[in-house]
């Protein structure tokens, strides 16, 4: 499947208004921007407004401001994150005989998961994911300010996690039994056991909070200036100057090819 990427980066957005690493081995960091590949769904990554080459172009439009001192923050470790577009179904896994896994009725994430026939559907799991984020307010309002940003998306959020899953269904109907086992060794991290082996299902796990499979993509808020002074919507502030991200790419079939017969919503 040539766009296997891009069908699950899509169905994953739909559900979730985020965007799928498809390799989350590859990081993806915080205030990283680009544009997206309208034939991988990835983010082609230019720059980043940490990087000591962005602070002297920050300076031409405020000078006061160093994002040395405004890092990415890290929020609290959450509970374990499970996205599952339409047309899955998520149950309990059934124990028996036949299932011979050591430390599965200790597993932190195990289930069964039906998918439906003659459609795609994708799933997504993270382990105890944490965000990493832009500090809201004076930042981004900057950012806004900043001419080389324009036309650029920018990465606001990301999700890390130490452990994650992600799978896209082959059509067949098929149902998948996943689990998060403990290690016997404690050095070691949890592993991932499933009944299956397909090619569209990718996992990993470690110690440390090291895979990227999900974030959030801003890109500026095109200003019309009104002509009223007295009109009720109010000026944008601080986060309000950057606004979701469209795909780039028309309605996809079920193999992640463009249907050119439908129209799609783009950014100008």
């Amino acid at each position: 499947m040539g766009h296997a990427g891009r069908k699950f980066i899509d169905l994953i957005r739909q559900s979730t208004a985020k965007w799928a690493n498809w390799d989350p081995p590859i990081p993806i960091q915080v205030g990283a921007y680009g544009r997206l590949n309208t034939e991988t769904g990835e983010l082609d990554i230019e720059g980043n407004i940490y990087d000591p080459e962005f602070q002297v172009l920050l300076d031409k439009v405020d000078g006061a401001l160093k994002l040395a001192d405004f890092p990415a923050q890290i929020g609290a470790v959450e509970g374990d994150f499970i996205v599952c577009t339409m047309g899955v179904r998520q149950n309990d896994l059934k124990i028996d005989a036949e299932i011979n896994v050591a430390g599965l009725s200790q597993a932190s994430i195990k289930g069964e998961w039906h998918f439906q026939r003659g459609k795609r559907g994708a799933l997504l799991i993270m382990h105890n994911p944490r965000q990493e984020y832009i500090p809201r307010g004076r930042v981004l309002e900057t950012m806004y300010k900043v001419p080389d940003l324009k036309d650029m998306h920018i990465v606001t959020s990301v999700f890390k996690c130490p452990a994650y899953i992600i799978y896209l269904s082959d059509k067949s109907g098929e149902k998948i039994s996943l689990a998060l086992t403990p290690s016997e060794n404690e050095t070691e991290p949890q592993q991932w056991w499933s009944d299956t082996n397909i090619s569209l299902m990718r996992k990993g796990q470690h110690r440390d909070y090291i895979f990227t499979p999900l974030y959030g993509l801003k890109r500026k808020l095109p200003l019309i200036r009104r002509l009223l002074r007295d009109s009720p919507v109010p000026d944008p502030e601080g986060d309000d100057f950057w606004v979701d991200v469209h795909v780039p790419w028309d309605p996809l079939d079920e193999d992640g090819e463009e249907d050119y017969s439908l129209g799609v919503c783009r950014d100008f």
